[in-house]
């Protein structure tokens, strides 16, 4: 049987009403197309995981600390790390496609680490941060490739959907 498609969302923990209705929008899109993986906190990261429960996805946080509180409450499983921000780089290796949706420096950690792994970036522009800034972008010359660039929820879900080699 084959797995599931496992999606990578990557943004800041606390952002504006404009960016978490973007995110949650962005979620429920994503959510159609396979299971979400967040950092599992509050901000971009609980947006995502509402708007994909909305459209019936599992989802998933890998947590910084090493318990199970701080939380957003639309997670199915909750994975503590105990590694502290070191836990971005197992949160973007779980992603079949790592997405980004604004973003501090710590969006800025997991999209290079997604860089250097290999695997691709879709950053969603509108909502400002490190997305914004890196969307059409390379990071550096290992790769040929660039992040992705959607300027919409609904380029965001092609682009994904095709990345996912999904009709």
């Amino acid at each position: 049987m084959p797995r599931f498609s496992q999606i990578t969302v990557i943004g800041n923990a606390h952002a504006s009403a404009h960016v978490l209705d973007l995110a949650e929008r962005a979620g429920e899109a994503l959510g159609r197309l396979g299971t979400i993986i967040t950092g599992g906190r509050g901000g971009i990261m609980e947006a995502v995981s509402r708007g994909a429960k909305r459209a019936g996805a599992l989802t998933i946080g890998i947590l910084p600390g090493s318990d199970f509180e701080d939380v957003n409450p639309y997670l199915d499983v909750v994975l503590p790390a105990g590694i502290g921000f070191a836990r971005n780089m197992p949160n973007v290796l779980a992603g079949d496609v790592v997405v980004a949706i604004g973003g501090a420096s710590g969006t800025l950690n997991e999209m290079t680490y997604a860089w250097m792994f290999g695997k691709p970036i879709v950053a969603l522009t509108g909502a400002g941060g490190w997305s914004e800034r890196l969307a059409g972008q390379k990071i550096d010359d290992r790769r040929a490739d660039e992040i992705l660039r959607a300027d919409s929820i609904e380029q965001l879900e092609k682009t994904v959907r095709k990345l996912l080699a999904q009709p």
